[in-house]
Order: structure tokens, then C-alpha cells, then sequence
């Protein structure tokens, strides 16, 4: 398995919604054509409306770079930044604990 997890921070409202359309998109063509995409799950951070985290699990290192090859992630990348303040990434070491 490979994961990561990405926390997006977002300029204003206006931006928040700009951002949230552009990942709706996205995420429906990730679940849509990558089947070694095993989770791709963007949550709202409770108490901080203007950010965002991605936890993101693949089925490999492959599974995550044919992800990032795809033309649909490629149009998210370079759309992001006009929404954007900072973005955090954050690689995952294998886990522990129930479920794994």
C-alpha cells in the first residue's frame, strides 16, 4: 500500500467553492478510472472552513503514480493554486492497528 495525506489551505470563501467544484470533478473520475485508487476521500476540517485534507490510499507505488499521470489529476494540479494559500503533503508510513 502507498498513502498520503494532502491538507489544502484555501484563500477565502469565494476560493472555497472554486476549490470544492474542481475537486468534485476530480474525484468522481478518480473513482470513475483508477481502480488501484483504494480511498480518495477529502474531508471539511471541522472548525477551519477554509481547509481541506485529502487522505489518499493506493494499492501501490504504481497505483499512485498512474494517478498522477492521469489527465484529470494533471487539470487539478494546475487549476489549484489560484484557490490557494499553502498545501501540506504528507507521505505515509505503512500502518498499524485494526483493519490493516
Amino acid at each position: 500500500m502507498f498513502a498520503l495525506v494532502v491538507r489544502f489551505y484555501l484563500r477565502d470563501e469565494e476560493a472555497a467553492k472554486g476549490f470544492d467544484n474542481l475537486v468534485e470533478d476530480t474525484v468522481a473520475k478518480v473513482r470513475e478510472r483508477e481502480s488501484g485508487t483504494l480511498i480518495y476521500a477529502v474531508h471539511r476540517v471541522k472548525d477551519a472552513r477554509l481547509s481541506r485534507i485529502f487522505y489518499e490510499l493506493y494499492e501501490s507505488r504504481e497505483a499512485f503514480d498512474f494517478h498522477e499521470r492521469q489527465e484529470h489529476t494533471k487539470l487539478f494540479l494546475d487549476e489549484r493554486d489560484q484557490y490557494l494559500t499553502g498545501v501540506r503533503v504528507e507521505f505515509l508510513e505503512p500502518p498499524t492497528g485494526k483493519g490493516v
